[in-house]
């Protein structure tokens, strides 16, 4: 059985996921900011951790007791349903969360002995150029505004999960997600990415992703996930059975 540290558990996919990881056996711990979240954890089969990742101390502390042989990065902060009046400053939180809480986050794993890191980042970053885009394609770092803090923020978080021995880091670039909890129902953007084939993605990534990126999106002009299907096995219509 291995034992995940699931930082995000209550997030969009980290809701999905812990449940995936449930029954493939795993022990979990899942981490919330909010106290009124730890008992849905619970319910889903998961040992909640109430902690903020930006409290580097307090996060060094939980990640040495459970000590994880695999950590798992879904923390977000953005605002329900992408609501467009709150997402200027959502991108800068996001933005803080990918810099400041992806370092803590290797920062413990890497001192309580974790062996993996597996980390969300997003799929449409990439620089102008041809397409579909593949892994080894640059991202935009001459962007502007706010597309230029998140490339920033984005940017960060693979160096800090692909360049921290002896963690091995796997960084999934997940497309613009919608099904339960985000706020859209329907495909929706260049890259589109059902949620539930999002968390699938990181329960693949546990045994059978080598360290790198993988793209994961559905399969698009813009777009390849061709690594993804290839390496992991995995399906963009891959759907969680609705219970009942």
């Amino acid at each position: 059985m291995s034992k995940i540290f699931l930082a995000g558990a209550g997030g969009a996919i980290g809701s999905r996921l812990g449940p995936l990881l449930v029954a493939a056996g795993c022990e979990v711990f899942g981490t919330t900011r909010s106290a009124a979240k730890a008992g849905e954890l619970e319910a889903a089969g998961l040992k909640p951790i109430v902690v903020d990742v930006f409290d580097g101390p307090a996060l060094a502390l939980v990640m040495a007791t459970v000590a994880p042989e695999i950590v798992i990065h879904q923390l977000t902060d953005l605002p329900k349903g992408l609501e467009p009046s709150l997402m200027a400053a959502a991108t800068e939180r996001n933005a803080r969360i990918r810099r400041e809480g992806t370092a803590n986050l290797v920062a413990a794993a890497r001192a309580a002995g974790a062996r993996r890191l597996i980390a969300q980042s997003i799929a449409w970053a990439y620089a102008p150029g041809r397409e579909p885009h593949v892994e080894s394609d640059p991202l935009d770092h001459d962007a502007e505004g706010a597309r230029g803090i998140s490339v920033a923020g984005v940017a960060a978080l693979e160096r800090l999960t692909l360049g921290s021995p002896p963690l091995d880091g796997v960084v999934l670039r997940y497309g613009q997600l919608y099904g339960p909890g985000t706020g859209s129902d329907r495909p929706n953007g260049s890259a589109p990415l059902h949620v539930d084939a999002a968390a699938q993605a990181a329960l693949l990534a546990i045994s059978r992703a080598r360290p790198g990126i993988y793209n994961i999106a559905e399969q698009s002009d813009f777009v390849s996930s061709a690594r993804a299907r290839a390496e992991l096995g995995w399906r963009d219509d891959f759907r969680i059975a609705a219970e009942g």
